[in-house]
Parts: C-alpha cells; sequence; structure tokens
C-alpha cells in the first residue's frame, strides 16, 4: 500500500505538469482552432531561461520562474505575429508555420546553451514529508500546488474577464466577434501568449525532476498532447483531468513495467481513445478549416 501511494504521488505530480502542457494546446485550439505544433519547443525554451535565471543569474528560484514564464510568453507573441499573414489563407500553411517555429526555436537553443543539457538541483532542501511510511517530495507537492492555482486562475481568467469572454467569442464565431468589436488577431495573441506561458511553466516545474536539453519538449510535448487528447481536445476541464491521469498511468507503468513504461501508458491511452474518441468531456471545438 505504501508502494502504491508513493506511485500515485509521483504521477499526480508530474501530472500536474502534463495538465499545464495540455492546457496550453487547448486554449490556443480552442481560441484558433489551431494546433501548435512549436509548444513542445516553447516548453523547452521556457525550461532553459528558467535554469539560466536560477543557476546563472543565481535569481531565486520563486522569481526565476515567472520572469521564464514572461519571457517565453513574448516567444509566443512573436511566433503569433508570424503566422498571423497565414490565418485567414490556408490552417495547413499555420501547422507548417508551427512546426518551422519549434525547429528554429530548438536550433536557437543549441546556439545559445549548446546540446549537452544540464541538471537543475531541486530548489526545494528540506527532506521528504513521512505521511503514513509514504515518503513524499516537498518539491512535488509545490509542483502540484503551482500548477492548481495555475489552473484556477486560468479558469477564472476565461469566466470572469472581458478579455477572457472575448477569447471565448472568438472560439465560437470569429465573425460574429469582428461584428461585436472584438478585435481576433489580438485575442489570438493573447491566446498565443498565454499557452506559451503555461508551457514555460510547466518546463521549469519539470526541470528539477528531469534533465533540460533541447529535446526535452518533445517527449514532454508528447505527453501533454496525449494528454489533451485523453480530455478532449479543446477544454479547459479535459486538459486538467487528461494530464492528471496519463501521468498517474505513466507513473504505475513505470514501476509495473519499467523499460516498457511508454509502450504501456500509450497502449493504456489508445484504448481508451477507442472507447471514448472525443475524449472525457467531448467538448465541441472550433473548425476553422
Amino acid at each position: 500500500m505504501q508502494s502504491f501511494f508513493q506511485t500515485l504521488v509521483s504521477g499526480l505530480s508530474f501530472g500536474a505538469v502534463y495538465s499545464l502542457i495540455a492546457l496550453g494546446f487547448s486554449l490556443v485550439y480552442r481560441t484558433m482552432g489551431l494546433v501548435n505544433f512549436a509548444h513542445g519547443a516553447v516548453l523547452m525554451t521556457g525550461a532553459y531561461l528558467a535554469s539560466t535565471f536560477y543557476l546563472s543569474a543565481r535569481l531565486p528560484f520563486a522569481v526565476a520562474v515567472p520572469a521564464a514564464v514572461l519571457a517565453t510568453g513574448v516567444v509566443g507573441l512573436l511566433i503569433e505575429r508570424v503566422l498571423r499573414p497565414l490565418e485567414s489563407k490556408d490552417v495547413d500553411l499555420m501547422l507548417i508555420g508551427t512546426i518551422g517555429a519549434g525547429t528554429v526555436l530548438e536550433a536557437v537553443a543549441i546556439l545559445i546553451w549548446t546540446s549537452s543539457g544540464r541538471g537543475v538541483p531541486s530548489p526545494v532542501r528540506a527532506a521528504p514529508l513521512d505521511v503514513g511510511g509514504v515518503r513524499i517530495p516537498v518539491y512535488n507537492l509545490v509542483v502540484i500546488a503551482v500548477a492548481a492555482v495555475t489552473m484556477v486562475l486560468l479558469t477564472l481568467f476565461l469566466q470572469r474577464t472581458k478579455r477572457g469572454a472575448a477569447m471565448q467569442a472568438v472560439a465560437m464565431d470569429p465573425e460574429a466577434a469582428t461584428a461585436v468589436g472584438i478585435h481576433v488577431g489580438r485575442s489570438n495573441a493573447v491566446a498565443f501568449a498565454i499557452g506559451a506561458g503555461l508551457a514555460a511553466l510547466a518546463g521549469s516545474l519539470a526541470s528539477p525532476m528531469l534533465f533540460v536539453s533541447p529535446t526535452m519538449g518533445d517527449s514532454l510535448g508528447i505527453q501533454g498532447f496525449a494528454a489533451a487528447i485523453l480530455g478532449g481536445f479543446g477544454s479547459i476541464p479535459g486538459a486538467i483531468v487528461g494530464g492528471l491521469g496519463i501521468g498517474v498511468i505513466g507513473s504505475f507503468a513505470a514501476q509495473w513495467f519499467q523499460g516498457y513504461s511508454d509502450l504501456v501508458t500509450f497502449v493504456v491511452f489508445t484504448v481508451l481513445v477507442m472507447v471514448r474518441p472525443t475524449g472525457v468531456f467531448g467538448e465541441k471545438t472550433v473548425n476553422r478549416a
């Protein structure tokens, strides 16, 4: 039983990271009808920036992470600005554009930080908590708490603010939104910036648990993408549930099947998607094609 709860806590901490990634995917798709294939590279950029602020600039981790989120949000704005001329032409060109943006970000990361990667020590020095024989790393609890607060703030932003309402209006009908005075391009830019910030937060939180490298966004991006699909692509609650689900499944698969954990995780994912093709929440999303 102790092993079960130990694995569950680990799965929830990684699941919180996957949820943040899935939220970024879903937010951009919900607003623009676009799958941002540069999301993993944006995540990697945020992780490198946070590690640089933390290790090189000697900023406290609690300061380095928000700084990385803001800087990466600007990167998201730049990507959206480059893609904006393609928005009214062909969604396939925009998809290719996001792939190209991701490739450019990886190349720039290698030029700046090299391809060797780096380890990031845990910013929490406290000993693991002992709860009924289950040793819980304090940093894992910090990750879960930060992700939870972020998800609540994002939900409040979308439901309680004019900008959030405008973004949802654009998602439902961009032409009608334009007719009532909503600036669609500005709404899309905000969605891209917030999505990039979520990716940076996920990468920053994951960096002490993983190894920061130019390719880290590939694996984390795939996990987050799977989480978004599992929850229902474009659904905000679905992204949260899907991320936690993928994290817990992966954690137990790693314990029981070791080297085959990724295979088992995606076999389970495939079965779940076959049973529920639209995801857990199955929310209808915009289609701009």
